[in-house]
């Protein structure tokens, strides 16, 4: 049955989608069976998939709001084993739509249940932002995947999230564990690496030791509409994302992927243009 994984941060540009988008990719391309859920508004994890958020038919505003079935919401994309479910533009009206439904912050939840078997791990794409839709995925997953820029405002938006995740612990779901990544890392700016140190102090164990760096490669990839792995994947954007999949796999006790050889091949050194790569 399928780890559910909700990646949140309230504060918008921390690379949350950018998270979403390739960690679930990594995952297929190390042989788990992913699927990417974009309950973004925006639906940016959906084009990033290469699906067109205009048409996309059945979303998952049919899902919430229609209850349609969600497996015929389920978009394939261009790498093996990675699904997607998108978010159109109607998503924007969720909000108000559901807000007097019955059981509005466990739609997804049931909705999951139908499809979880079918998957070896689930990532919800939520909303910067609190409201229905992101208590929906809070609701759903037994884990949150924090991504945290390396910047000023960076613990602040933890501890808002935490409290959060901590109401719908004591409402909903009990059982919610908290993971962090520390994406946009750039180790040359002082303020980055103390950053880093204030996190280890505040969530321990529970930072991911595999650090995203800022990246040229990761920041063109969904204007493209693709996943870094199909843009570049030799860039040091694409190399930190397999790692962080290896690593949250060994965390979540999942076993080697059939591709995990494949997946080493593939990481043949850089070309010496990818090499000189800026990280800015």
């Amino acid at each position: 049955m399928a780890e559910i994984i909700a990646v949140s941060n309230q504060k918008g540009g921390v690379g949350k989608t950018t998270t979403a988008v390739n960690l679930s990719a990594a995952m297929a391309i190390l042989g788990h069976k992913s699927l990417l859920i974009d309950m973004d508004p925006q639906g940016n994890a959906t084009s990033a998939a290469g699906i067109d958020k205009r048409i996309v038919f059945p979303s998952i505003y049919n899902v919430l709001v229609d209850l349609a079935a969600i497996e015929t919401a389920v978009n394939s994309t261009d790498i093996p084993g990675y699904s997607v479910i998108g978010a159109g533009n109607d998503l924007v009206g969720a909000e108000s739509e559901l807000a007097s439904a019955v059981a509005k912050e466990s739609r997804l939840r049931g909705a999951i249940a139908a499809i979880r078997d079918k998957f070896d791990i689930i990532f919800i794409d939520c909303p910067p932002s609190l409201g229905v839709l992101t208590l929906n995925a809070l609701n759903a997953c037994s884990r949150v995947l924090i991504p945290i820029q390396s910047e000023y405002y960076a613990m602040e938006g933890v501890a808002q999230l935490m409290e959060t995740i901590n109401r719908v612990k004591k409402a909903w779901n009990p059982s919610i564990e908290i993971d962090g990544i520390l994406t946009m890392y750039d180790p040359r700016i002082v303020l980055a690496n103390q950053v880093r140190g204030e996190l280890s102090k505040f969530l321990g164990q529970r930072l991911f030791s595999t650090l995203v760096p800022r990246n040229v490669r990761i920041a063109e990839a969904p204007s493209f509409g693709k996943s870094i792995f199909s843009y570049d994947k030799n860039s040091r954007g694409a190399i930190a994302y397999l790692e962080l999949a290896r690593e949250m796999a060994a965390r979540l006790g999942m076993p080697s992927g059939k591709n995990e050889s494949t997946a080493q091949a593939s990481q043949e050194p850089m070309p010496p243009a990818a090499a000189k790569e800026t990280m800015l």
